[in-house]
């Protein structure tokens, strides 16, 4: 089971899911789309949900407001049990679950102020009511000035904003977000997730991020958990899986950085070579970056350094090193023992001639 923070009776989960999965019948056959899903969101967080596509994070989420029946298991949100639901509890509830979507979904012939509002119309708030909430909700998004413009006359990251208003109008608990970034530019998606982490911290909102970017996690996100054909492969803190990934397809969609083993060293995968190429994965408070010589003297042989990386995630140095270590003959799981102190993670990237 995946589970975060503190979980007493004064500290319960947003969002909690035991043993969920969920099955869809395609083309005459049974597709097994979430594999026994078990959960804890904390409530106040900033939680990521990373895969690539077809992983089923759009299923998990949408399962999330009941818009996707369960085939089995339970969700509790907000400690309801959505299965134990009617259908006028089911709606009262969604309407303490904002929704944003990827393509925005906003309405081209309704203008700003009027796509913000629909939500509340349709639940028959009082003009007045309505009136208060999209002003209130449009001056937190920065967008206070453009009421009375439609989406043609908006950027991409402006729709997005009037869409998290219009998520936010009817003051939610949780916050749902599937590929809320992934049709924008770089800055404009930055923007947004300053929006969303500023939304966060000053409301205590609940905000569930489905991303198939880690950059997005990276940026804002708390804690993540990877999931992949359906199941969860990796959890924790951001800063944790950054340094230490477990699984193949974590280290796919971190690609913190680009590896470039310069030319000379023809990096090969045989080690009939001189030189073992590795990369060293650490992770460090701010303040306190690795001591490169106190590295360097747990190698029993010269070690050159042919690249690094580091990166700030939560108050924490994530880094690696990728060297040349000039021996094909040893230990890993010696040295990575000897490493243990300095360096989270040791991986064998290959092996090469000496470059001088």
């Amino acid at each position: 089971m995946v589970s975060f923070g503190t979980h007493s009776e004064f500290a319960l989960p947003a969002i909690k899911i035991r043993n969920l999965n969920k099955y869809y019948a395609v083309q005459g056959k049974q597709v097994h789309a979430l594999k026994n899903i078990n959960l804890d969101i904390p409530k106040a967080s900033i939680f990521g949900i990373i895969g690539k596509s077809g992983a089923g994070k759009s299923s998990l989420i949408r399962t999330l407001n009941g818009l996707e029946q369960l085939s089995d298991g339970s969700i509790y949100v907000q400690q309801q049990n959505l299965a134990e639901l009617s259908h006028a509890q089911l709606i009262q509830l969604r309407q303490r679950i904002g929704m944003i979507f990827q393509h925005f979904n906003l309405m081209s012939a309704k203008t700003v102020y009027d796509n913000v509002a629909l939500p509340l119309k349709v639940s028959s708030f009082a003009k007045v009511d309505i009136d208060q909430r999209v002003k209130e909700v449009l001056q937190l998004v920065g967008l206070s000035d453009k009421a009375t413009y439609y989406p043609s006359q908006l950027s991409g990251g402006q729709k997005q904003r009037v869409g998290i208003a219009r998520a936010l109008v009817h003051h939610p608990e949780i916050l749902l977000c599937d590929e809320a970034t992934s049709a924008l530019d770089p800055e404009s998606t930055s923007a947004v997730l300053s929006l969303l982490k500023e939304i966060n911290q000053k409301l205590g909102i609940t905000i569930v991020l489905i991303t198939h970017e880690m950059q997005v996690i990276r940026e804002i996100c708390d804690q993540v958990v990877v999931i992949d054909q359906g199941e969860i492969v990796e959890s924790g803190q951001v800063w944790s899986v950054f340094s230490k990934p477990q699984q193949k397809i974590t280290e796919e969609l971190l690609s913190l950085e680009q590896l470039d083993i310069p030319l000379t060293y023809d990096l090969e995968k045989t080690s009939q070579h001189r030189l073992s190429i590795l990369k060293l994965r650490y992770a460090s408070a701010l303040g306190q970056s690795p001591d490169l010589k106190l590295i360097f003297e747990q190698f029993d042989a010269p070690v050159h350094l042919i690249q690094s990386h580091v990166d700030s995630i939560q108050q924490h140095l994530i880094g690696s090193l990728v060297v040349a270590f000039a021996s094909t003959e040893f230990d890993l799981a010696t040295l990575s023992s000897k490493l243990a102190p300095y360096i989270a993670q040791v991986e064998v990237l290959g092996y090469a001639q000496s470059a001088h």
